[in-house]
């Protein structure tokens, strides 16, 4: 196994505890720990593409898991928002609609043989998901964490903008790779 694979397969065992520790409220300082931890599994997703780009070891395997590790992740953080107010759930079903269909796509592919690699909008998306959860987990920690309760209207307002953003950049990508995909699927079959 090669060391993008293991960065990989590390950001999916990472979710799990990330959204554990996001969720216990008896853990101090947990929206603060949570997000010590998303940023980890994000920068596991930086260095993977990078280091398998720059030795030549990208594989099928790191084609599939890697952005299958990433929708794990940003998935856990959206549905840790869903549970304390701060997403409305449609923003939720816009990114899991996008992801089932595009997952749905490749996985046609893949049964005649061709790998469908994310594209520059996927990264796109992925990043903004990334980043945007990162800042939204920053005012949870510091508005109860830090019990800085003044934050507490900013912090909505800006989840808010950060999640449709979200929502909109997933959907769009998924426009995107639906159009690309139906020009190297057949579909006859």
């Amino acid at each position: 196994m090669n060391t993008p694979n293991i960065l990989t397969i590390s950001r999916m065992i990472l979710t799990p505890v990330f959204l554990a520790v996001f969720l216990i409220k008896a853990i101090p300082y947990h929206y603060a720990i949570a997000l010590v931890i998303f940023i980890i599994g994000s920068l596991t997703d930086l260095f993977d593409g990078k280091i398998a780009r720059k030795r030549g070891i990208v594989t099928n395997f790191g084609k599939f898991a890697d952005p299958l590790a990433d929708k794990m992740l940003t998935t856990a953080a959206i549905l840790g928002f869903i549970a304390v107010d701060y997403c409305n759930i449609w923003v939720l079903f816009i990114i899991l609609f996008r992801e089932f269909a595009v997952s749905s796509m490749r996985l046609v592919a893949a049964s005649d043989g061709i790998v469908i690699p994310a594209n520059m909008w996927g990264k796109v998306k992925t990043t903004i998901q990334m980043v945007a959860s990162i800042v939204i987990m920053l005012f949870l920690s510091v508005r109860f964490d830090f019990g800085v309760e003044s934050v507490a209207s900013v912090s909505l307002i800006v989840a808010s903008v950060l999640l449709w953003l979200m929502a909109a950049a997933t959907a769009i990508s998924g426009v995107v790779y639906v159009i690309q995909g139906t020009k190297v699927i057949d579909f006859s079959k």
